[in-house]
């Protein structure tokens, strides 16, 4: 080879070298810094574009468990109401069939029908004032079916869980008792309060109405109130069954994208440090050749 001193060729090859481990040097930094053995697209064009995609997914996945709890937490909501208002439609039974009874006074008669009537209206109350996040749930404003978005796209049978709209029907008194067919019975009077205090009257059997219901003839109507309430919070359960399984099926959908995405993406910690150490070694090897090879020109001096 020829001695020149314009062009140093060993330095230049040094050179590119050491850039080369440097480059490595920094890569292997970078990854087990970051954890991420993907973090440009230049490091994998189409792993980074899967990488994105993935995580676009997950973060779906993330809104739509979400979703679904919270479309568990309103039917818990609606069923614990519908249990309370299922017990004291109950008591108003179990009161009514007392009154029945031919061995109560007129007095022992009040006594029942304020029971009732406190019963009647606490179940009004419970009606008026169930909501979950504003939406009004048992007042028969929003007696809706409502869809409950537990997948990540929006094809409804995919993605969507409809909660029947005879979950959300009016549960106040002048609704529940507005029975036809056997024990047909809907109260009567210009308002709901008026409804309820003559609903109270008839079961305790102190009405002076024209053609008061005698208590003997409610309670087939008390029977198909409570039947009324069981079907709502049977169709609850069913609902609720429902959602608790789009959240199981959530949870496997994202863990597996998940464990997906960290085979293609995260940096293995072992395979990086050995990166590591070689790029140093490289490194300092050619940080120490190129002062050698700079020195090559200077050889031409001692054929002066």
């Amino acid at each position: 080879m020829a001695i020149t001193i314009n062009t140093n060729l060993s330095s230049m090859i040094v050179q590119s070298n050491l850039q080369k481990s440097t480059n490595q040097l920094n890569t292997a930094i970078e990854r087990m810094t970051t954890g991420y053995k993907i973090n440009h697209a230049a490091d994998n064009a189409a792993g980074y574009s899967i990488a994105r995609n993935w995580e676009a997914q997950i973060s779906s996945l993330d809104i739509a468990a979400d979703n679904a709890a919270m479309g568990a937490d309103m039917l818990s909501t609606l069923e614990d109401n519908y249990a309370l208002i299922s017990s004291h439609v109950q008591r108003v039974r179990d009161l009514t069939e007392q009154a029945a009874n031919g061995t109560y006074g007129e007095q022992s008669k009040k006594a029942i029908e304020s029971e009732i009537q406190a019963r009647l209206e606490e179940i009004n109350r419970i009606a008026l004032n169930c909501e979950y996040n504003g939406i009004k749930m048992m007042d028969g404003t929003n007696a809706t079916a409502k869809s409950i978005q537990v997948g990540i796209d929006g094809t409804a049978a995919k993605s969507q869980i409809t909660l029947s709209s005879d979950l959300f029907a009016d549960a106040k008194i002048s609704a529940l008792f507005n029975v036809t067919g056997e024990g047909a019975y809907t109260p009567t009077g210009d308002d709901e309060a008026a409804k309820l205090a003559q609903l109270a009257k008839d079961c305790a059997g102190t009405s002076t109405a024209e053609t008061p219901k005698k208590p003997t003839q409610l309670l087939g109507t008390l029977d198909r109130v409570i039947s009324r309430i069981s079907d709502r919070i049977t169709t609850l359960g069913a609902a609720q069954n429902r959602i608790e399984s789009a959240i199981e099926s959530i949870g496997v959908q994202s863990e597996n994208i998940t464990s997906s995405l960290s085979t293609l993406r995260d940096a293995d910690v072992a395979t990086e440090s050995s990166n590591y150490i070689k790029a140093q070694i490289l490194q300092q090897a050619s940080a120490t050749l190129l002062a050698t090879a700079n020195q090559s020109p200077s050889i031409a001096l001692n054929l002066l």
